[in-house]
């Protein structure tokens, strides 16, 4: 095994690269923990793997983007807790102003929203509003508070939220970003 350092240039960002070569017959590319490898056959030319490398540059680059987001998604158990003060807040806050109250209310993981509410009444919020501003995680708690009285997306629901939030149009961008 011959290893050898390598960097890669892609937008405007420098990527170091690892080159490992052992007994195998094909190039791999491997992204773990913010570290790049590639594994290529031992007598391989060097600008061979420079050119494979080159054309996986886009995929690299994502790659490395996509572990990075991970990494920030990650959510403190203290956070979680924060989170759970400032929406309690706000249901309470919604349920007088709207006369409306729901089962319950849970924070998780959510992969597809940041809240949801069943036709059981329940809300759920998703907790990676942990590491959004208070006014977009009250936005989320009315939101789904004003599916209590309307539940689908109605003009009817969109002027009720607006009523009680008229700066909602901002909010909601943030979480689109």
């Amino acid at each position: 095994m011959i290893n050898k350092k390598e960097i890669l240039k892609y937008n405007s960002e420098t990527i170091s690269y690892e080159i490992i070569r052992s007994k195998i017959k094909n190039l791999y590319i491997y992204v773990k923990e913010g570290k790049v490898t590639v594994k290529a056959p031992t007598k391989m030319k060097d600008k061979l793997i420079q050119e494979f490398v080159n054309k996986k540059a886009k995929w690299i680059y994502n790659s490395l983007k996509k572990e990075n987001d991970k990494k920030e998604e990650h959510i403190e158990e203290e956070d979680i807790q924060k989170l759970k003060i400032i929406v309690k807040k706000y249901i309470e806050k919604y349920t007088k102003l709207l006369k409306e109250t729901p089962n319950k209310v849970r924070i998780k993981d959510i992969k597809y929203a940041w809240g949801s509410c069943s036709s059981n009444r329940n809300i759920t919020i998703n907790q990676k509003l942990a590491n959004k501003k208070e006014e977009v995680i009250e936005y989320v708690v009315l939101h789904e508070m004003c599916h209590l009285k309307y539940m689908n997306h109605s003009k009817d629901f969109w002027n009720l939220l607006e009523n009680h939030m008229p700066e909602y149009k901002k909010y909601r961008k943030i979480l689109k970003e």
